[in-house]
């Protein structure tokens, strides 16, 4: 049974950092491509960052130069580290396993919110 588990949603201030994390059973992440995903009510969940096996990476536009992707395998972890936070950043973020960088997988994490706000 595959299970992704988010943690390290947050309220914080505008400009604050926080760091998600998401913690894989069941599969080895070191074969997949992880990405994070987020969503906000009524809206499509979109590409935040996904990080490929090989070490390649991909981000929105709207969170280059803020947001860090990084996978830690044996840990079977992967990280977002998020600086500069806006209260647009404000959604819940969702941690996928795939094959693609620009595509979402079928196997989805539970989410964790992120609130920028002062």
């Amino acid at each position: 049974q595959v299970q992704l588990v988010e943690s390290g949603g947050a309220l914080v201030q505008p400009g604050g950092s926080l760091t998600l994390s998401c913690a894989a059973s069941g599969i080895m992440i070191g074969v997949y491509v992880m990405g994070w995903y987020r969503q906000t009510p009524g809206n499509q969940r979109e590409l935040v960052a996904s990080t490929g096996s090989g070490g390649r990476t991909n981000y929105a536009g709207s969170v280059k130069g803020r947001f860090t992707i990084s996978r830690d395998n044996a840990k079977n972890t992967v990280y977002l580290q998020m600086n500069s936070l806006k209260p647009e950043d404000t959604a819940v973020y969702l941690c996928n396993a795939g094959y693609s960088l620009y595509v979402s997988g079928a196997f989805w994490g539970q989410g964790t919110q992120v609130t920028v706000s002062s």
